[in-house]
């Protein structure tokens, strides 16, 4: 079973709630009745055996249901709060389903039109529907402003997906929608153009780059945290809250506690933070996703000695909608193997599987992930529990330095 998650923005850019990717397998056509019933009935089990929590935090989890699973009882388990039941764009508008989306909504349930492509003013279930979603690549923002109109008159809430670029954004935003998908936010400039001399702060540098050493020396390291009173606090409350019974009277010995690359990683979050200030916390979180998840391919593939490198190709990952720089640009301020470099510059080298398998699962490619996990030796069914982890010790991780 494959299930990942996909942000859904406010107009703010905060994350309303996750629109999750599923298929019971690489091989399995999703919208074949019998694979998606069954594809449908794995994720809801996921969500209840892994604690929805996990996957989508307090936030909204909207969920692809064909004709058939609309009709069963099974995705009543799930808390109306937290569901938004999106209605695929293929199923027919007959007596039965619109029955039973009255009977949803007086539940509680939100109901979404998955793709829409019907006449508005014709299609039966348009009474029914809170939100209606437009993939803006089939359908552009141009020749559906009319019907936009409409359906703001008639309060719907209107979601743009497959949002690419800001200009994108802006427009749908001038539009009237207000809720946003796609990979738009993870692109440098997406808020202003103000942020474009935004630079990494020296102390993190200065670390990172001794880390990077044959011999890393503990006392250097000390020494550069030292001086900066905010990071020095950060680094001991991260030390306090890892369980730690011991009170240390030195930065030395709070960094000898962790360890060099436990200090290498927590550097970087911390850094990562301090970036995500003026952009979507989003990125902070699939920056740490994609550090945790990268690290479990690079472990459980051929490249299972260079971990940590994958754990920091994927951290690095949105290093340039960050900083609001070219990726080339972005990453010449920080010390990275050429390996790491020509995977997020160029997607080439011996990292790039690694960065190709974690992407295509992120986007819900699931024959993408069949071809890497096979370049990788990886076995594919394992990548369910590797992504869900991820998801967990992110949340754990933001808890820690929050």
């Amino acid at each position: 079973m494959f299930i990942a998650r996909q942000p859904i923005f406010n107009k703010s850019l905060k994350v309303y709630g996750y629109e999750l990717l599923y298929r019971e397998n690489s091989d399995s056509k999703i919208f074949d009745s019998i694979d998606s019933t069954k594809a449908t009935a794995s994720v809801l089990g996921g969500l209840f055996e892994n604690g929805i929590d996990d996957i989508v935090g307090d936030k909204k989890a909207f969920i692809n249901f064909d004709y058939d699973f609309l009709m069963s009882d099974v995705l009543e388990l799930i808390d109306p709060n937290i569901l938004v039941i999106e209605v695929l764009e293929e199923i027919k508008a007959d007596e039965k389903i619109i029955d039973r989306l009255k009977y949803l909504k007086n539940k509680g349930y939100e109901i979404a039109l998955d793709d829409f492509v019907e006449k508005y003013n014709d299609y039966p279930l348009i009474p029914l529907t809170d939100i209606i979603k437009y993939d803006i690549l089939a359908r552009p923002l141009n020749t559906i402003k009319n019907e936009v109109k409409v359906a703001l008159y008639e309060n719907k809430i209107l979601l743009a997906e497959k949002v690419e670029t800001k200009e994108e954004f802006l427009q749908a935003k001038e539009m009237g929608f207000k809720l946003f998908q796609g990979y738009f936010f993870s692109k440098p400039s997406v808020i202003s153009e103000s942020n474009n001399k935004k630079t990494i702060k020296t102390q993190y540098i200065k670390i990172i780059s001794e880390l990077k050493k044959d011999e890393p020396s503990y006392q250097k390291i000390a020494e550069i945290i030292e001086i900066d009173i905010n990071l020095s606090y950060r680094l001991l409350r991260i030390t306090k809250r890892r369980e730690s019974k011991n009170d240390f009277e030195s930065i030395k010995k709070a960094l000898l506690y962790m360890g060099l690359k436990e200090i290498e990683r927590w550097i970087n979050i911390l850094m990562m933070q301090d970036l995500t200030i003026k952009k979507p916390k989003e990125l902070m979180k699939t920056s740490l996703v994609r550090s945790k998840f990268c690290e479990f391919i690079a472990e459980n593939s051929k490249y299972k000695k260079r971990k940590f490198e994958a754990s920091m190709m994927g951290l690095m990952s949105t290093i340039d909608a960050l900083l609001d720089k070219p990726m080339e640009d972005a990453i010449s301020e920080i010390s990275l193997s050429e390996d790491i470099k020509n995977a997020l510059v160029d997607c080439k080298g011996s990292l790039s599987y690694i960065y190709n398998l974690m992407f295509s699962y992120e986007k819900g490619d699931w024959m993408n992930v069949k071809f890497y996990a096979k370049k990788l030796h990886i076995d594919e069914s394992i990548l369910y529990n590797g992504y869900i982890e991820a998801l967990k010790w992110t949340h754990k991780s933001l808890d820690t330095i929050n």
